[in-house]
């Protein structure tokens, strides 16, 4: 058996999320399996580093598959890409140790989510590509809203109620807002995500950034533990897996 290591961009907007689903629901990780066992002539299982939600984005994804017979990874990177809806990219081909698991051998994950604040008018090219918030937002409150969540916590205010991680516990080692042109660009990278945990930290930072919350509640929310206390679910749009890492890699 050959095991391969996959680097992958794609539009997640005409996606029913990463995860396969029943016949007839298009999913990133099962039109990529149909174009991988077109290629191969076997079923082959894809495994992904971050199961992205309905609608969400990514520009690093990494998956590995298992297969019987090796082949080229510069034959396999063409043969994806020819295969696949052009909404997929595969950026990268690399065959690896047994040992590498996409998934469980990650030790860090970085989302970027990009708003476009304070525009009456959505943005009719980026209207699946950023959260449209038509009201002004002070970066200055989110920042230091963000700096609470920083280091090892309790995320369970954060996290969707059916999410079924087993550990709430997540260490966040990196979250910061920028001025980027129209937009804002909030990144925040941890060693694991809770289901929504990034869009519900998104929906608490608007309102404390457009002034309806004080700076001080967002540490007050973090330790109820408590969803109901925290802001909104924000949509999936401006959401992207950005960057996942292994050891050796940082």
């Amino acid at each position: 058996m050959a095991r391969y290591r996959l680097l992958l961009e794609y539009d997640g907007t005409g996606f029913r999320g990463w995860q396969r689903q029943r016949e007839g629901i298009v999913t990133v990780q099962g039109v990529l399996e149909e174009a991988l066992a077109r290629l191969f002539g076997e079923a082959v299982t894809l495994i992904g580093a971050g199961r992205t939600d309905t609608g969400v984005h990514a520009t690093g994804q990494v998956a590995h598959f298992d297969v019987s017979r090796p082949r080229e990874g510069w034959v396999i990177l063409r043969a994806l890409n020819v295969l696949t809806p052009e909404t997929v990219t595969v950026l990268a081909v690399e065959e690896v140790d047994a040992t590498f698991h996409a998934r469980f051998s990650a030790i860090y994950r970085e989302y970027l989510f990009r708003i476009v604040a304070g525009r009456s008018a959505m943005p009719a090219l980026d209207r699946r590509r950023v959260w449209h918030h038509p009201r002004p937002l002070q970066l200055e409150l989110m920042a230091e809203a963000a700096a609470v969540l920083l280091g090892t916590h309790d995320f369970s205010a954060f996290r969707a109620s059916f999410c079924q991680s087993k550990e709430p516990v997540k260490t966040v080692s990196r979250l910061d807002l920028t001025s980027t042109g129209s937009e804002i660009h909030l990144r925040i990278g941890a060693n694991g995500f809770l289901q929504h945990m990034v869009r519900n930290i998104v929906g608490t930072l608007s309102l404390i950034g457009r002034g309806e919350w004080p700076v001080a509640q967002m540490a007050e929310i973090l330790a109820s533990r408590d969803r109901r206390r925290a802001g909104p679910t924000v949509p999936p749009w401006g959401l992207y897996l950005h960057k996942v890492l292994y050891p050796g890699e940082l």
